[in-house]
C-alpha cells in the first residue's frame, strides 16, 4: 500500500490504539497505549517503539521478541509478562511492576530501571 493511502494513526486516541492491538496489529510505533488494558495479549514481534504505554496493563502479556525501543512504560504492569529477547534500547521502566516478568536476553542498554535493583535485572537477563 502506498503512503499517500495509509491511514493517519498520529491522533488516534488509547481506545482506538488498543482495538487496533487486540486486532492483531503489530506495527503500534509511536502508538498511545497510556493505561491501556492490554492484559495476556500476544504482542510477540510487534513494533511499540516509541509508544506510551504509561500505567498500562501488560500483566501476562506475550512481549517475546517485541521492539519498545525509547517506549515510556513508566508505571507500567508487567506482572508475569514473556519480554524474552525483547528490545528495550532507552525505555522508561522505572516504577513498574516487573514481578515474575521473563527477562531473558532481554535487551535493555541505556533502559531508565530507576526503583529497580539493576543487577537482579541484569541476572534475570542472563537467566540466573
Amino acid at each position: 500500500m502506498s503512503e499517500e493511502h495509509e491511514e493517519d494513526r498520529s491522533n488516534w486516541t488509547v481506545q482506538q490504539w488498543t482495538d487496533y492491538a487486540k486486532a492483531g496489529n503489530k506495527d503500534l510505533e509511536g502508538a498511545n497505549l497510556a493505561g491501556a488494558r492490554l492484559r495476556c495479549m500476544d504482542l510477540s514481534g510487534a513494533n511499540l517503539s516509541g509508544a506510551n504505554l504509561h500505567r498500562a496493563f501488560l500483566n501476562n502479556a506475550n512481549l517475546r521478541e517485541t521492539r519498545l525501543y525509547g517506549a515510556n512504560l513508566y508505571g507500567a504492569n508487567l506482572y508475569r509478562a514473556q519480554l524474552v529477547s525483547a528490545s528495550l534500547y532507552g525505555a522508561n521502566l522505572a516504577g513498574t511492576n516487573l514481578e515474575g516478568a521473563s527477562l531473558f536476553r532481554a535487551y535493555l542498554n541505556r533502559a531508565n530501571l530507576a526503583g529497580h535493583d539493576e543487577d537482579e535485572v541484569r541476572k534475570r537477563v542472563a537467566g540466573f
